[in-house]
């Protein structure tokens, strides 16, 4: 079997470098005696995950070969595959972009990848990811780089722009999709929007077929039916979401009703998008103190499994739904395969967006990298929706990319939620200043 070299950037963090890892492990069959390089800027976070990697390494007939180093530069020479999830002391920063825009009155409803917020969440990130991917494409020219950093579409649209690498994003918040479709057909008594197993998720896609577009995190079902016999089920779906109780995603409801397609993301994500998001939301902004409890929960696991071989068992037979160990196989072995959602620059796949936009579409994975998959245009609305999204993208990264201000204030005034000049202003000058020492050309 072919081997490969594979660069995990930002290992260190729990959830991605474990998720990963066990992913590649699951798929060893197709990947034995490749090249695990393992990158992370906090050493004791990225030992206990190389740890537990040589763990499963022994307890399987991988035969990786385990490396790890806090400086990613290193690991990048002979690089086929680089996936990055890198942030900067995420939970504390993404509580400022939250706050701040909430003194100024406004009404947003997560703050990270739509919203006033999200502004200096994109700089902070397009700026760090813009600087690892300029690294990649000067030692490892040649490989390929899947990104799951937010914000997404506009850390790919930084990256696909300002430099020559072959460049996927990849978010499993499409699968959201899948599990709100089961649960309103009746399929599955399952929901929660902020979790997704894995198992469910195979076996949702195995009964149902979606098919959606849009940009990432406002991605829309364009199409859902029945797998094995390919019958229309949007009627079921909207009669049924009718008679669910008033609780149940009213945002999404009220999106659907209004321009006829259900969006795949759900109320959170949909609503970073939408000025009157709040009428639906108790305006609480993300669960931090839950996420963070998740973390300490998941680090102890690693932890016991670095010393017991029993709780080692766990890890060895962990297989989730993300994607990239699949795809990395695929484009190894040229498969062919189908891909719900990837973000991937238009070239005409989603009509109504400019060609250089980033959008997220179904894929189908190649040996010459990852196809999009054209699809029919959305709504004009919709299509309107998107485009000034797709406007304020561009603002945020001509801004991160050259610490034009202007372009910052642009990206806000662009904003549906910004109704005020002089507050975008003010708004942009507290946003810059609270996160200054990370945003070294805004000073």
């Amino acid at each position: 079997m072919p081997s490969t070299k594979i660069v995990l950037i930002g290992a260190g963090s729990t959830s991605f470098g474990v998720d990963t890892l066990a992913d590649l492990f699951a798929r060893r069959a197709h990947l034995r005696g490749s090249h695990i390089a393992l990158c992370d800027l906090d050493g004791a976070k990225l030992a206990r995950v190389a740890r537990l990697a040589e763990r499963i390494n022994a307890a399987t007939d991988a035969n990786f070969k385990i490396t790890n180093t806090t400086d990613y530069r290193a690991a990048l020479p002979g690089a086929e595959f680089v996936v990055i999830s890198v942030e900067q002391n995420r939970l504390a920063r993404w509580k400022r972009d939250w706050e701040i825009p909430r003194q100024y009155g406004i009404r947003h409803v997560l703050g990270e990848n739509g919203g006033p917020g999200a502004v200096t969440h994109s700089l902070r990130v397009i700026d760090l990811v813009l600087g690892i991917a300029r690294e990649i494409e000067q030692r490892a020219p040649n490989a390929y780089l899947l990104n799951y950093s937010n914000p997404m579409s506009r850390v790919m649209l930084a990256i696909t722009r300002y430099t020559r690498l072959r460049a996927v994003g990849l978010c499993h918040q499409g699968l959201y999709g899948y599990f709100s479709a089961a649960y309103v057909l009746g399929i599955s008594n399952y929901f929660d929007p902020h979790w997704h197993p894995a198992p469910l998720a195979r076996e949702f896609q195995e009964k149902l077929s979606l098919q959606m577009a849009g940009l990432n995190h406002i991605t829309w079902i364009q199409s859902l039916r029945d797998r094995a016999t390919g019958r229309d089920l949007y009627p079921e779906f909207r009669a049924r979401l009718r008679d669910l109780p008033p609780s149940f995603e009213p945002l999404s409801r009220r999106l659907c009703d209004a321009f006829g397609l259900y969006p795949a993301t759900g109320d959170d994500h949909a609503g970073e998008y939408f000025s009157f998001a709040h009428e639906t939301s108790d305006l609480k902004g993300y669960d931090f103190d839950k996420y963070a409890a998740r973390g300490v929960e998941l680090d102890a696991r690693v932890e016991r499994a670095n010393q017991d071989d029993a709780a080692l068992k766990e890890f060895v037979a962990w297989d989730t739904a993300e994607r990239a160990a699949t795809i990395i196989t695929g484009i190894m072995n040229d498969a062919r395969a189908y891909e719900i959602a990837v973000n991937v620059v238009n070239h005409g796949a989603l009509p109504g967006l400019p060609d250089w936009a980033v959008v997220e579409v179904p894929g189908v994975v190649t040996a010459n990298g990852i196809l999009p998959v054209r699809v029919p245009a959305l709504p004009p609305a919709l299509t309107a929706v998107l485009n000034q999204q797709v406007a304020i993208q561009d603002r945020v990264v001509e801004a991160a990319v050259h610490g034009d201000r202007t372009a910052a204030l642009q990206a806000l005034l662009l904003d549906p939620l910004v109704t005020s000049f002089v507050d975008a202003e003010k708004m942009l000058d507290e946003l810059l200043a609270a996160h200054q020492d990370l945003l070294p050309k805004f000073k």
